[in-house]
């Protein structure tokens, strides 16, 4: 019996004032589960590889496949908040190097069924972003459950093409953008 360990999620580019609409409407219509500050390290490397630290946990994870992909397999090991500086140090004495930091404030609500994220990521902009997680031969009628449920908030889905572009942007800048 497979886990439900794909991650499908779809995800939109939002202005700052849907975003504050959004998180209006969120805090009405769905359950808030709570608001956080993330840092994450992606690394160098052939894979998908990060660390992330919030102001309650910390975790090393493995997305498999494509960046920005509807649908990928997700590996995650949750650690204590105080071992994230020594999964830092492991990876980089591995040799690994950290090729971006991220800096966001992640709001994350239940709604329909659904996990919704509305982040605010510093030098990068405002996203909503659908997940749930479902096994691997449930992920094409997942992904469409969360389309409609975007359609629903009247939101279109930005194109895979504008999110690796803008991502690109951001790894390269991001040492300027986050100052």
């Amino acid at each position: 019996m497979s886990s439900k360990n794909i991650e499908t999620e779809i995800r939109s580019l939002i202005d700052k004032d849907q975003y504050r609409k959004l998180l209006k409407f969120f805090k009405k219509e769905g359950k808030f589960l709570g608001e956080e500050n993330q840092i994450s390290y992606y690394f160098s490397g052939p894979e998908d590889l990060r660390i992330q630290k919030s102001d309650k946990s910390a975790k090393i994870w493995l997305k498999k496949g494509k960046m920005h992909d509807d649908s990928r397999e997700e590996i995650e090991v949750k650690l204590e908040l105080k071992e994230f500086k020594n999964a830092e140090k492991l990876f980089e004495a591995l040799g690994y190097e950290i090729k971006i930091q991220w800096f966001r404030k992640r709001n994350t609500f239940l709604w329909k069924g659904v996990s919704v994220m509305l982040d605010d990521t510093k030098g990068y902009g405002h996203i909503i972003e659908l997940e749930k997680m479902c096994k691997e031969e449930q992920k094409e009628k997942t992904i469409n459950a969360l389309r409609t449920k975007m359609n629903q908030l009247k939101i279109e889905e930005t194109k895979k093409e504008e999110f690796e572009k803008k991502f690109e942007y951001y790894k390269n800048n991001w040492k300027k953008l986050v100052k």
